[in-house]
């Protein structure tokens, strides 16, 4: 159980699910997961954040088909995996606190009625509550690895929209995201596009990482010096269990193949 500072326990209730998971916590893979925006709870205290029903079932409320990629990945990889219980609508655990949708009062084109003009005060309770557990335990998980001489590749999983409100069609199955560091996800995007060549993937789309609108790579993975790379996978693709278990193993292989190309270099 969680110990929650008096800040937390204002956002959240004894009855309210504790925000992050830990999977397989003793896996012996050299990768280490994150899902950021598995969840889509949302605080009792917070009632229902002023959204209907059917929005919290679109992609602004969670990244659609990540928790399922991610925990096929955990299995297949014997790798551990850090969840995210709660909606990105609460609190998005993959912002910086400072960044404007970190708890975003509008999410393509949908208002967010309790976000609007959320105090200081409230953006820390929430902040507290959620992102600080979820990213205490991702650390503490890195921490351990480093303090025993294990290695660690940080993937971070998340899924995206084929198309935002009024934007273009996305025609990528599949993105691959870096900043400063791009080795690793430079050797993942060969090794998939080898074993891949009729999927449409490309490096840093349709995002880019960056220290204002990221948090998990800069932080964890760029700060640390670890191999790293954060997987954008299209929604419709991934949005049922057939298609989850069949990126899973796609992403699984290019995975170990990048991984094994990167000891066979010396990196």
């Amino acid at each position: 159980m969680l110990q929650y500072s008096d800040m937390a326990m204002k956002v959240l209730s004894p009855r309210d699910p504790e925000p992050v998971e830990l999977v397989n916590a003793g896996g012996v893979s050299p990768f280490v997961l994150s899902c950021e925006h598995a969840g889509r709870a949302i605080p009792e205290n917070l009632g229902d954040l002023g959204v209907q029903a059917a929005d919290m079932e679109r992609h602004i409320a969670y990244d659609i088909g990540a928790e399922g990629v991610s925990r096929r990945l955990s299995a297949a990889l014997d790798a551990p995996l850090v969840l995210q219980r709660y909606s990105r609508l609460v609190i998005d655990c993959n912002r910086p606190f400072d960044a404007p949708d970190c708890m975003p009062a509008v999410s393509d084109g949908t208002a967010v009625p309790a976000n609007a003009g959320l105090a200081e005060e409230a953006r820390r309770q929430r902040f507290a509550a959620i992102h600080e557990p979820f990213h205490d335990t991702l650390a503490g998980l890195l921490d351990r690895r480093g303090e025993a001489g294990q290695p660690a590749v940080l993937v971070s999983v998340h899924s995206f929209t084929p198309r935002l409100k009024g934007g273009p069609q996305r025609p990528w199955a599949l993105g691959v995201l870096s900043n400063r560091d791009d080795s690793f996800a430079d050797a993942f995007l060969s090794a998939f596009q080898a074993a891949n060549p009729n999927i449409i993937s490309a490096h840093n789309e349709p995002y880019v990482v960056d220290d204002l609108s990221d948090y998990t790579i800069p932080v964890h993975g760029e700060r640390r010096g670890l191999p790293h790379l954060l997987l954008e996978i299209r929604n419709d693709l991934i949005a049922d269990e057939a298609g989850q278990s069949r990126w899973a193993k796609l992403v699984a292989e290019a995975l170990v193949a990048a991984h094994r190309k990167g000891r066979n270099d010396g990196r």
